[in-house]
This record gives C-alpha cells, structure tokens and sequence, in this order.
C-alpha cells in the first residue's frame, strides 16, 4: 500500500513540474493525487493493511480487531487524524485568502502605482538598485510572487528596451524571494512555519534578515558592474505611456492596506490567537474603507462596482489556494502513514540523517531542491519530519533555504514562473546570467547563517 501511495505521489508530481508540455492545470494534478492518496490509505486501513499514526504519536490499526467498539474508536481516530490535517491546512488558506484579497483592494484603487512616484532616476545602476530594495522590502510586506508583479508592471514603463529589462526583472526575482525569506508574511512557505508554530514572527525576523540581505546585495553588487548597468535608460517614446487616470483613494488604500497586512503579526502576539483570525480583522477594516471611500472627484454609484471589494474576491487566484490544497494533503498522507512505530516522515528523516549527518548540508540541499521542486511541499515535508522546538536555528534556517534556493532557476519560485510567463524569459538565458550571481548570494547567506 505504501509503494502503491509514494508511486500515486510521483505521477502527480511528475505532471505538476510537466504542466506545460501537458497543457493541464497543476492544480489538477495536486487535487488528484492527493484525493487517490487518501483513498488508498483508507482502503488499506480499514482492510488492515496499513496502520497511521497522529500528531500525538498515538498508532491507530484495523489489524486483528474484531468487536464493534474497537473497530469504531480505530475508524474516530483515522477520521480525527485527517480533520486534524485538514484544520491545519484550513489556517494557512485562509491566511492566503485574507492576504491575497486586501493585496487585490490595493490594485484595484491603483494603489501599487504610487510605488512609481518614488523612482526619479534613469542612471540604470541607481535603478537596479532603487527597484531591488522596494522589492526586497515590499516582499517582506504583501509577499515575494505580488511584488514581482507589481514591479514587472513598473519596470514595463520605465525600462522600454527588452534586453535590458530582462536584467532588472530576473534580480528582482532575487530580491523579492529574499525579502520573502525574514518575514512570517513574505512567503507560502515562512507562512507555514509561522502557523505551523514552528517559527515566531520575532526570532524568525532576527535570525533571517541578515543572511536575506547579503542573499540580495551580493547579486545586485556584482550585477551592478555589467555592462547592461551603465549610462541611462531611454526614456519611454510616449511620454504619456504612464499617464493613467490618478484616483483619489490610491494612497489611502496602500498604506492602509499594507498597515493591515503588517498589523497580523503584531494581533498574534497581543492576543496569541492563531494568525488568520488577525488577517481576518485586517480584511473587514481595508474591505470596510474600501467601501466608503470615493476613489474618484465625481464618484457614481453606477461605477462603484469597479472597485468593489466582491470584484476584489473574483480576481483571486483561486487555482493557486487549490493547488497548495492539494500539496499539503497529500504531504499529510505521508505523515499520516505508520512505518516502525513512527510516521513515515520523521522515518524518512532519521534515515537522511544518518546518511548525512551533518544537518546544515541537509537544509543546504533542501535549498538547492527547490530550485527544481516546489518549497511548498518541501517546507510541509520539513515539518513533517522534523520536530525541533519553536525557534529552533534549523527551522529559520529551513525559511531562508527553502525561500531563497529557488531563485537559482527561473522556474524555482512563483516569483519567478511568474516573471516566466509575463516576459517570456528563456529558461536558458536565466541559467546563463543570472543562476551565477544568485548562487553567490544564497551560499553567501548560508554561511554567513551558520556562523551567526
């Protein structure tokens, strides 16, 4: 039954890294295998032929039981197990959900065009530059996928030769993945440790941002003395390119809404409730203005569907929230499984460490695989295996290798297939360029991490 569900796991995978040349959703893929995992490991359960385990090391099994009462206690507690589960997830797409709308109520209000105002430069190096802190602050703010975005829309305006952008935009992705590193709200990934309570919004912060800094400055230090960074940019042929109709509540509406995202850690700490409850505050007072406020001088009440908060919820990227659905159910199908009296996780964690002892080359490679695999299962898969205490110097540094490693390929982070598919970037081009300046910076930071 185990190969059966590792093998179902493999085929999903396999088409999640493949979605393009299949043409399919990966979401579709995540919801099925982790849907046929489950099934399988009920069948096998309650025909006795595998048994699971809770968070509370408790083994439950169908084996060898024959009177009704033991047979309904075994069957509570693998149904308890996968509520358990499903809570756990529940707390983290919720967050998302929060997040990702109060993020949407900034766009629609154009709020994210007041970051356009701070850039009074063509000098290419003091560009890079100016865009590389604003995407490695803002990361750590909303997080590392929205702020790439926002600065690709940016750069699009200023930057009107390809070539050239192309630049700019793949050390952002730098930047904002490292940014996303130090901060519970920065990335999918430091906002499972952080619920998950395995980092706090302080000790993650403190221990992080030192190697997160160095992860971005080193790249953008050496890129700086590239040729593609000397003299200015052209100015845009159109000068009126950018010339968007201002509205009114555009600042109102970003610093609000950044206040509200920034304002969750500190809710948590006050009242020590679980952090989607302060998301949820956040969302009802940045939803609440948004309803009240007039983004333009002759507001309509027939234009007040633009900036609704409900065309807000309809542009969410709802796939996404599905495809991390499906991640972390499937990763809690093989915590759930029992293998010698532990999960099948924390098995797989004693035997990589005793093939490799040393545990920051184990978090190093962890980093490196990201490039290639999603960190979101990689991260559920950490925590899945391993159960150091809250704060622990191996959880933050989970956080910055898993947040930062997939910035050595294009395709290692959301920040950058999103990068990806809005510019076209060739997957080789990125290797050739850029893959070297981002190594430099991630080992920078790993070291620097380890002797810190």
């Amino acid at each position: 039954m185990v190969v059966i569900i590792v093998s179902v796991f493999v085929l999903g995978y396999l088409s999640i890294v493949f979605e393009h040349p299949l043409k399919l959703d990966k979401t579709v893929p995540a919801l099925s295998m982790s849907a046929i995992m489950w099934a399988i490991l009920a069948i096998g359960f309650h025909q006795g032929y595998v048994n699971v385990i809770d968070h509370h090391e408790q083994i439950f099994t169908m084996n060898g039981l024959t009177d009704a009462a033991s047979i309904d206690a075994a069957d509570e507690g693998f149904t308890n197990i996968l509520l358990h589960h499903v809570g756990k997830i529940a707390e983290i797409l919720i967050f998302l959900i929060g997040a990702m709308t109060i993020v949407e109520l900034i766009d629609l209000h154009k709020g994210f065009d007041i970051i356009k105002e701070w850039i009074h430069t063509r000098n290419k190096k003091k560009l890079l530059w100016i865009t590389g802190i604003i995407g490695f602050i803002l990361s750590a703010i909303i997080d590392n996928l929205t702020t790439t975005i926002v600065l690709i829309s940016i750069l699009r305006k200023l930057v009107t030769n390809r070539e050239e952008r192309l630049w700019f935009i793949c050390l952002i992705i730098t930047a904002a993945n490292a940014g996303g590193a130090w901060s519970p709200i920065g990335d999918v990934t430091t906002t499972m440790l952080w619920i998950g309570k395995k980092v706090t919004a302080g000790g993650l912060s403190e221990h992080v941002v030192i190697p997160a800094i160095l992860c971005f400055v080193i790249p953008y230090f050496a890129a700086s003395f590239n040729k593609v960074f000397k003299g200015d940019i052209e100015p845009p042929e159109d000068a009126s390119i950018d010339n968007g109709v201002r509205l009114k509540s555009s600042k109102t509406m970003l610093y609000l809404g950044l206040a509200a995202i920034v304002f969750v850690p500190v809710f948590k700490t006050i009242t020590h409730l679980p952090p989607y409850i302060g998301m949820m505050l956040s969302l009802a007072v940045v939803w609440m203005v948004s309803e009240y406020i007039h983004p333009e001088e002759d507001f309509t009440e027939e234009r007040r569907h633009l900036y609704a908060p409900h065309k807000a919820l309809s542009r969410i990227e709802i796939s996404s929230i599905l495809f991390f659905l499906g991640i972390l159910l499937a990763i809690a199908a093989f915590e759930t499984i029992e293998i010698d009296g532990t999960g099948l996780l924390r098995g797989a964690a004693e035997s990589i460490n005793t093939a490799i002892p040393n545990q920051n080359i184990i978090i190093i490679l962890l980093g490196i695989c990201s490039a290639v695999i999603d960190n979101v299962p990689l991260v559920a898969a950490a925590i899945g295996m391993y159960d150091y205490p809250m704060d622990d110097f191996n959880w933050h540094f989970i956080a910055y290798a898993a947040g930062t490693g997939g910035s050595l390929l294009i395709v290692g982070s959301a920040a950058g297939v999103a990068a990806m598919g809005m510019e076209k970037i060739d997957f080789i081009w990125y290797f050739k360029h850029i893959t070297f300046l981002t190594s430099l910076g991630y080992f920078a930071g790993c070291i620097a991490f380890i002797f810190l």
